[in-house]
């Protein structure tokens, strides 16, 4: 059994980390916060995007770009977006749990995959798990900006362009709020049908447009627009979910710290009251042998 100097010392030790996770937490919250006001000012710009592009789609029928198109899959790529720190508990491990059921999947289908990842910890993960990495984008900050995400977005923009991918999925953890953070894996090109029918069905104008110089180019930078958008988007949400996860993790951590402080100090106290009733017998047995 440990001796009362050293539980007093472990009883100091598990308070200074109590300190620290305690601080980690108070960090962590206020920095959800402000992740949280980015998240929520970048949803308009989404909303007013895809609301245009569903304008745009809708009043040329005749045209088909090649973002809108379903190819026969042979090829599909994967933009994963993680944290670059960890001590936010599950978070990553359970993105990439989700992101390995859906490469399986499409594995078992005999179709190759590729990545492109942004965050650290998904460039560690897929060192270890495999395939082809055509770009890694980290260290990004709490506050990133689109210019950072340019290089993933157009690796895989340009392989898909090339016909060498015929499918890009976005993986991200969305918030929900702060308790609750779920991956999610959304196709990002081509548009899915499904999408491409919800605008048509809520599209609120019935004209039509004059395109110059044409539909081709316009429709390419808008949507490649949209992509960087999207990507953007969850970027932002994957970080909101970072400091959240961050948050309830240390606060864990720091209840944790108070129980076994609990503990340890019913174990000081038992053993200083053995030793005080054994050192009162020793002085009753001297007093009585005299």
């Amino acid at each position: 059994m440990a001796s009362l100097k050293e539980i007093r010392a472990k009883v100091v030790s598990i308070k200074s980390t109590q300190k620290i996770t305690r601080a980690m937490q108070l960090v962590a919250a206020s920095k959800m916060r402000r992740a949280q006001e980015r998240m929520v000012a970048g949803r308009p710009y989404a909303t007013s995007m895809r609301r245009v592009i569903a304008h745009l789609v809708q009043a040329h029928p005749e045209f088909k770009h090649r973002y809108m198109v379903e190819r026969p899959i042979k090829r599909v790529g994967y933009i994963v977006v993680s944290s670059d720190r960890g001590l936010a508990g599950g978070l990553n491990i359970n993105l990439f749990k989700r992101v390995a059921q859906h490469v399986k999947s499409q594995q078992a289908q005999s179709i190759d995959v590729q990545f492109a990842v942004i965050g650290s910890k998904a460039v560690g993960f897929f060192k270890g798990f495999g395939g082809k990495v055509l770009s890694a984008t980290t260290h990004l900050g709490d506050a990133p900006t689109i210019e950072q995400l340019t290089g993933a977005v157009h690796s895989m923009m340009a392989e898909f362009d090339a016909g060498n991918i015929d499918r890009i999925y976005l993986v991200n953890n969305h918030f929900v709020n702060a308790m609750v953070q779920k991956p999610t894996i959304e196709q990002l090109v081509p548009l899915p049908a499904e999408q491409i029918e919800e605008w048509r069905l809520h599209r609120d104008h019935p004209w039509d447009y004059i395109y110059e110089p044409d539909p081709e180019k316009v429709l390419n930078g808008l949507l490649l627009r949209y992509v960087e958008s999207m990507v953007y988007q969850g970027v932002v949400e994957n970080v909101a979910s970072e400091q959240a996860a961050r948050m309830v993790a240390m606060k864990a951590a720091t209840d944790n710290a108070g129980d076994l402080i609990k503990s340890l100090q019913l174990v000081y106290n038992k053993l200083r009251q053995a030793a005080i009733t054994r050192e009162i017998s020793e002085i009753v047995g001297g007093a009585a042998a005299v």
